[in-house]
Formats: C-alpha cells, sequence, structure tokens
C-alpha cells in the first residue's frame, strides 16, 4: 500500500497551488494543522507583535485574515 504522508513542500504547495493574488486567509488556513505554518497561535501572535510575521487585517470585531501573498512571502523566505 502506497504511503499518503507528505512533505513539507508538498503541503505548501496543495495549500497554496491557486492563484494567491487578493485572495484572504484566516489564520486557520495559515496555521497547522489545515495550513503550512506549524507554529501555535500564541506564537503567531507574538510573531505578528514584533514583526516577524505579516500584520493582519480586521474585517470585523472577530474576523481577522492576511494577504495570502504575505503569507506565501514569509514561507518562500524560510524565517519560521
Amino acid at each position: 500500500m502506497a504511503s499518503t504522508a507528505q512533505t513539507t513542500d508538498e503541503i505548501i504547495d496543495s495549500a497554496f497551488a491557486v492563484e494567491t493574488a487578493g485572495r484572504l486567509l484566516r489564520l486557520s488556513d495559515v496555521l497547522a494543522p489545515r495550513g503550512p505554518i506549524p507554529v501555535s497561535k500564541s506564537t503567531w501572535w507574538a510573531g505578528v507583535k514584533d514583526g516577524r510575521f505579516p500584520q493582519p487585517i480586521k474585517l470585523g470585531p472577530r474576523i481577522t485574515v492576511w494577504r495570502a501573498e504575505d503569507i506565501r512571502a514569509l514561507i518562500e523566505k524560510g524565517t519560521l
């Protein structure tokens, strides 16, 4: 039986295979296990605060998103 395990690169490529121009991502789409960034929420928010991770866009009082281009750039930069 063939293994269904994916490498990190395959997961990143499949998560962002769709054209990302103008696309907005919720935090659950960015962080693992569903997204490509393998950090906890608290680490993510600390990174946003100190400038390691992209700044969010507030769409409402309880809706925060990130530009897909910013997440793609973060992944390509490789500084997680």
